[in-house]
């Protein structure tokens, strides 16, 4: 499958990334070069010791930043080695999103016309392949509409299976053509909702990346008010009702949101009903304000602590 937005093409292929004659391929590295198993042991398998060795006299470099070395023996000109663990070998959202941009950076800065990622994460850090596929299409987004000129005019997503090339076609192809499909480039509008329930303040667990906590909300509808997308919003994740709610104020910071420009217009108000995730929220909890959780996404927490700074607390 393939998407082609501003002249350039966007397609999840299943095959073999060893095989590419793209300007360069990714590989999915740690911070000391070493190429010992998953992909970059195919990589090494296929195109000589000397891609290692040469990574190695490179190393150590950090986490989610990127080196390119030959490609050796490889149909491929080059290899951009983007590092998405350290040598424990564990992976998470913010490495694998970095590894993604450093890649593309660097391809953009030599000139590259073509890129052929793998599903980055998914091999020895374990990262889940639904959250590696939309990390990866939201830094493409991210390079479409950040780079005044972009040199690359293919980026190719390899998988080696059918069943990872089925979540692959939907989370980057499918994402991607939606965003197009908006005809906008942002910034977008969203949504957010300090909602008061049983003495503490609604938080959603995120199942898409960015992960980890946040205020109930999302993104407005075309022809939808914000205070009609809020009462949607934290309905829809919660399953609570939102009544005697006011606006807080507007939160508009560029790099507010990792995955592109957002503007969100933020809401407190009290929640009733019967507090149950749904939607895209894993789960659903009360925390006191002063028991919040450490991992919060977005800018959420700033959000909080204006609000419990700007007013008393109704328990």
């Amino acid at each position: 499958m393939r998407v082609e937005i501003q002249g350039i093409q966007i397609e999840v292929v299943v095959g073999d990334l060893t095989a590419r004659n793209d300007d360069a391929i990714v590989n999915p590295a740690n911070t000391h070069g070493e190429m010992g198993g998953g992909v970059a042991a195919a990589i090494k398998a296929k195109g000589g010791i000397e891609i290692e060795q040469e990574a190695m006299r490179r190393g150590p470099f950090p986490v989610g930043s990127a080196i390119l070395t030959s490609g050796g023996n490889l149909p491929a000109g080059a290899v951009i080695h983007a590092a998405t663990m350290g040598m424990d070998f564990k992976t998470d959202e913010e490495k694998v999103r970095a590894a993604a941009w450093s890649a593309l950076e660097l391809a953009q800065a030599r000139g590259f016309g073509t890129l052929a990622f793998c599903a980055l994460g998914c091999g020895t850090g374990k990262f889940p392949p639904e959250a590696s596929s939309k990390v990866i299409a939201q830094e493409i987004y991210r390079y479409l509409h950040h780079v005044a000129r972009p040199t690359l005019r293919r980026i190719t997503v390899v998988v080696r299976t059918e069943e990872m090339g089925k979540i692959f076609e939907r989370n980057v192809c499918g994402y991607l053509r939606y965003m197009h499909s908006k005809m906008f480039e942002g910034p977008f509008l969203t949504v957010d909702g300090i909602v008061r329930y049983q003495n503490g303040i609604v938080l959603v667990e995120r199942t898409n990346p960015p992960f980890g906590w946040a205020l109930p909300g999302g993104f407005v509808d075309y022809g939808e008010s914000v205070e009609d997308a809020v009462v949607r919003e934290i309905k829809e994740e919660t399953s609570l009702d939102l009544v005697e709610y006011r606006q807080r104020g507007v939160f508009s910071s560029p790099g507010r949101d990792p995955r592109f420009h957002t503007v969100s217009v933020v809401f407190s108000g009290r929640g009733t009903g019967r507090l149950r995730a749904s939607s895209d929220a894993k789960q659903a909890k009360v925390y006191l304000p002063d028991q919040l959780p450490e991992k919060i996404a977005f800018d959420h927490g700033d959000m909080i602590r204006q609000y419990l700074a700007d007013s008393a607390y109704e328990k």
